[in-house]
């Protein structure tokens, strides 16, 4: 199950909740990936069950939020301020620079989740790789919440509702319908 972008009420034409509600999530699954690593007294089935969510949520919903970012936010920010130009560049560049201890984490969730006894082995690399992603998509967040939330914010009441319609495309079953947001 894909975490959902569904209609929501609030201001910023739900733009900005929406991306703050990803980041909650995204925070969420690493601080349960460094709880992982800590659960080597954890029944199997908790350690197999905790490790498909953090391996789901990192295979599926973080490519799209990340998506969201670079086709429908880049885009629409490049161009109208030094300062938010070099935040959205080190946002790309952070982007790719999280690839490969996201590969191994989802990696090592895929293995766990199949094979739950092999915590005790592979504990402290989870908790390496856990902790590292967790300090860097801290930093990563918090750029994005002080530089480019503010930017989004001020973008013209049709490009926020565009952006948001694209972020519900991209996670809409294939030929589902997908409900603007109200004016």
């Amino acid at each position: 199950m894909l975490i959902s972008i569904g209609a929501r009420s609030g201001g910023d034409d739900d733009l900005v909740g929406l991306l703050g509600e990803c980041h909650v999530r995204i925070r969420k699954f690493t601080a349960l990936a460094r709880q992982l690593a800590a659960a080597t007294d954890r029944p199997a089935a908790e350690v197999a069950e905790a490790a498909t969510a953090v391996r789901r949520y990192f295979a599926e919903a973080l490519p799209l939020h990340v998506a969201d970012e670079d086709l429908s936010i880049v885009p629409r920010l490049r161009g109208r301020d030094p300062a938010v130009d070099a935040a959205l560049a080190a946002m790309s560049e952070e982007h790719v620079a999280h690839e490969p201890p996201l590969a191994r984490l989802i990696a090592l969730c895929d293995a766990l989740a199949a094979a739950p006894a092999r915590l005790p082995q592979v504990a402290g690399e989870v908790a390496e790789v856990a902790a590292g992603l967790e300090a860097s998509l801290r930093a990563h967040l918090e750029g994005e919440e002080r530089v480019i939330f503010p930017a989004l914010r001020a973008l013209p009441a049709a490009d926020r509702a565009a952006i948001v319609r694209e972020l519900r495309a991209r996670r809409a079953p294939a030929g589902a319908a997908v409900t603007p947001p109200a004016p």
